[in-house]
């Protein structure tokens, strides 16, 4: 039976069969169009662990996590940024030079910039910010530039500028702080709740979405189950848990191995029999075991400050469990006090972490008590690595945790290696593991990006149809 309207059955080289080929390649191709090109519009919600009292990183000796840095980039932005390969490139400056060896620099701005509360991005205003950031530089505002000097040569000043801690932000007469960003604040809620808006008129051009809402204090279990109801389209994983939401079909993206944990005790060693026991113990841990078990083979062993693809070196230093050598070595001294030993309650990577570390200090002679109380002889600690470039992360780590400023004498190698081998040799850190920032994403969010140093490129992100 003949069917009527279009001849389904046209034989091939027929003109009405080409017809209808030709239309369904049409259609075909306007679907995969539809799918690929950006959409303006949506409510992009997103999940995270961190639960920031302050939207403003204005501290550059101050820990942040993957979660803060991104917040602030999002609404904030800085005088220059960095592409994926650690190279400086403008932003809110648009070119620089440097005069009197290094000690000076000029930065000149972009024009007609303005604030997230219509006010004009000025010299004067990112002068002001600078300066509370950084209260070792000298910086001043003149007509259409920043100008930044130092006492002593620093070629590293315009990676400096491109860190979360040195956003330009502007305090309303409400004190709220405005931002030039692509996204600005709709509602905030410390420690709950960050809502944004796509900026209209952004420099750069309007976001795809049309807002962002981020649930903050999260744990990782609920921004899993968030994500699998579809109440959240991008959320983080727990290290350990990368491998089996992969395997289960999520869209899993992570970054380079930019966080460091480690040991990290809360003064300096009290005696010689202190530093044996500090000594005994980076030897018990069995990181390659933890790793294989407990992180299911996420991240890398390491006994460095800065991760071996950043340094180089990393390899040098001791990663490798040495039970004999641990136990010699508390033999050695007259008494083991036990330790106190912190982590983050929320955080049950780091509980699963802490537990094992003490069965192997035991092992070793050793006695570790966990504890979730804010007093404690040692802590685990997760310290994101600020940058890709290795000078400004030891120098922000050093910052951060206290230690001395690391001394470049000529930026070399050997010079790196030198400032981070003093740096261990304090005895107050002892380093475990480089992990990377993980996320999941769910199918509807489309162009994601998550850069080597864990940046989101949610700018550029758009929300589309779910895979079938």
């Amino acid at each position: 039976m003949k069917a009527s309207g279009w001849p389904w059955h046209a034989t091939s080289g027929s003109v009405s069969g080409s017809i209808i080929v030709a239309l369904i390649v049409g259609l075909m191709t306007l679907a995969a169009d539809g799918e690929t090109r950006p959409q303006y519009g949506g409510l992009l919600h997103v999940a995270v662990r961190a639960a920031p009292a302050s939207l403003n990183p204005a501290d550059c000796a101050q820990p942040t996590s993957f979660a803060d840095s991104n917040f602030a980039l999002l609404i904030f932005e800085t005088l220059v940024t960095t592409d994926e390969g650690g190279r400086v490139r403008p932003a809110l400056a648009t070119s620089w030079q440097e005069a009197s060896g290094g000690r000076r620099w000029q930065f000149r701005l972009r024009q007609g910039v303005k604030f997230h509360d219509g006010e004009p991005f000025t010299s004067q205003v990112a002068a002001s910010a600078l300066r509370g950031a950084n209260r070792s530089w000298s910086v001043m505002a003149d007509a259409d530039s920043v100008i930044i000097e130092s006492d002593a040569p620093d070629p590293e000043i315009p990676l400096r500028l491109a860190l979360p801690c040195n956003v330009i932000v502007r305090k309303n007469a409400d004190g709220k702080p405005s931002g030039t960003g692509p996204f600005r604040i709709a509602d905030w809620q410390p420690g709950k709740k960050l809502s944004l808006a796509a900026e209209e008129n952004y420099w750069g051009g309007r976001p795809y979405v049309d807002a962002i809402e981020i649930e903050l204090g999260k744990n990782y279990r609920d921004q899993l189950v968030a994500l699998e109801l579809g109440k959240a389209e991008l959320v983080e994983v727990a290290p350990e848990q990368s491998r089996r939401v992969s395997m289960e079909g999520r869209r899993v993206i992570s970054s380079g191995p930019m966080e460091l944990v480690a040991l990290l005790f809360t003064r300096d060693a009290q005696s010689p029999d202190d530093r044996l026991l500090r000594e005994a113990l980076a030897f018990s841990v069995d990181r390659a075991s933890i790793r294989s078990v407990l992180l299911q083979g996420a991240g890398q062993t390491t006994g460095s400050i800065l991760p071996n693809w950043m340094s180089g070196y990393g390899f040098v230093f001791l990663a490798e469990v040495d039970l004999p050598r641990a136990r010699h070595l508390r033999e050695q001294t007259r008494n083991a006090a036990e330790w106190t030993l912190g982590y983050d309650a929320s955080d049950s990577t780091a509980r699963s972490l802490v537990e094992r570390i003490a069965l192997n200090a035991r092992d070793a002679g050793l006695s570790l008590r966990p504890t979730t109380g804010t007093a404690a002889d040692l802590r685990l600690v997760r310290i994101p690595l600020d940058a890709a470039d290795p000078w400004i992360s030891l120098d922000s780590f050093a910052a951060t945790l206290g230690f001395p400023k690391p001394t470049v004498n000529g930026g070399s190698a050997e010079d790196l290696y030198s400032a981070e081998k003093s740096a261990l040799a304090t005895q107050r850190l002892i380093p475990l593991f480089h992990l990377p920032a993980t996320y999941a994403a769910s199918s509807v969010l489309k162009n994601l990006t998550v850069r080597p140093d864990g940046r989101w490129g949610l700018a550029d992100a758009w929300l589309g149809n779910a895979k079938p």
